[in-house]
């Protein structure tokens, strides 16, 4: 390709929206497109270090990029403070003569972007490629002064990189999660703080299959298989009293179900209070992922499954998961079933209200 499309963003963390708009624009103008990540930018502090955000675009890009599609650290090894991007650019142009360069900018970049250092000179250096989005109406004087283009696309699938540190979004290459988990980022550092290290392995490997049984079973909730099941024994290690107040408060009906079973409601304040989680999915299934329920959604379904069979349990449970890979519904009964005859042999009561529904509904004759 004889153009380039330039895509700078601090990309903390990268995410398949960004993707999906490079592929767009990509297709669009015909050009290669080169992913320039920020060193320090001035309009937001990034939460995973320079490094980082290096190594997951370097991931992503194996991962899910295109074959005209790289990676340039050039503001990374600048030795200035701040990086303008009309150096960037000029950069670019230096180096790629015989080339038409793009600059790829949002539509809130747009209205702004009169106010840049050098704006004139980066619109003769480059085309100014914008992706509006709903409710951002750009100003025409700017598209006019600077010759913008449109790039009419604006299916980047609602996700932002901040909706992403805070597990509102798992709308990420699988190899850009691994990173997340394995280094600690972003959301695991409150992950951390409330479980410890065994149930934190726990309650990953319950995320992990909980996707991988939404995605086989074609269920469009399998982002949210992902979150719930990372938060799903967030209530776990509360402090009794504190549990108990969060009983009292929020769940008054159930104070007399058995303790045991408190992390379940505990762990849907938690995931609203500390993780700001208003989908009534993934707070319906971890508020019965413990004892089921009559009546439970697919998601809830999944989740009591992937927490009861994920590989980590320390038994063979390849049955029970294959089971679920094939059909979520049917492995489910499975799975509950299998772990009432568990209990059943040692000597443990079903004698709570919602246990006692799941298995009047799924297993009564």
């Amino acid at each position: 390709m004889e153009s380039l499309l330039i895509y700078g963003g601090s990309f903390d963390p990268i995410h398949n929206g960004h993707l999906r708009m490079a592929r767009a624009a990509s297709l669009l103008l015909n050009a290669d497109v080169v992913f320039v990540p920020s060193k320090s930018p001035r309009w937001k502090n990034p939460m995973a270090s320079p490094s980082q955000r290096l190594s997951m675009l370097k991931l992503a890009l194996n991962e899910n990029g295109s074959g005209s599609f790289f990676i340039s650290d050039f503001e990374l090894k600048s030795d200035s403070e701040i990086n303008y991007s009309v150096d960037t650019v000029a950069y670019f142009a230096r180096k790629y003569r015989k080339r038409q360069l793009y600059l790829l900018i949002g539509a809130d970049e747009a209205n702004s972007f009169p106010k840049w250092k050098d704006p004139d000179l980066i619109a003769k250096m480059a085309r100014i490629v914008y992706v509006p989005r709903p409710g951002v109406k750009v100003d025409d004087v700017a598209l006019s002064r600077f010759r913008m283009i449109r790039l009419d696309y604006s299916k980047s699938g609602e996700v932002s990189s901040s909706d992403v540190r805070r597990l509102q979004s798992s709308d990420i290459p699988m190899s850009v999660r691994s990173y997340i988990e394995q280094h600690g980022l972003y959301y695991f550092q409150k992950l951390s703080r409330l479980l410890t290290p065994k149930r934190l392995l726990h309650s990953v490997s319950v995320g992990h299959l909980a996707y991988s049984i939404a995605i086989r079973n074609k269920n469009p909730s399998y982002q949210k298989a992902y979150c719930a099941g990372l938060l799903h024994d967030i209530g776990k290690y509360l402090p009794k009293e504190e549990a108990r107040l969060i009983m009292r408060r929020d769940y008054p009906e159930f104070l007399d179900m058995p303790e045991w079973s408190y992390h379940q409601f505990t762990g849907v304040t938690k995931a609203k209070e500390v993780f700001g989680v208003d989908d009534d999915e993934i707070l319906q299934a971890i508020s019965r992922h413990a004892t089921g329920d009559a009546h439970m959604p697919p998601l809830s379904k999944i989740i009591y499954s992937s927490d009861k069979i994920e590989p980590t349990r320390g038994y063979d449970s390849s049955k029970l998961i294959n089971a679920c890979y094939k059909n979520y519904y049917t492995g489910f009964l499975e799975v509950f079933k299998a772990n009432m005859e568990f209990l059943a042999e040692g000597g443990y009561r079903i004698d709570n209200p919602l246990t006692k529904k799941c298995y009047e509904l799924y297993l009564g004759d």
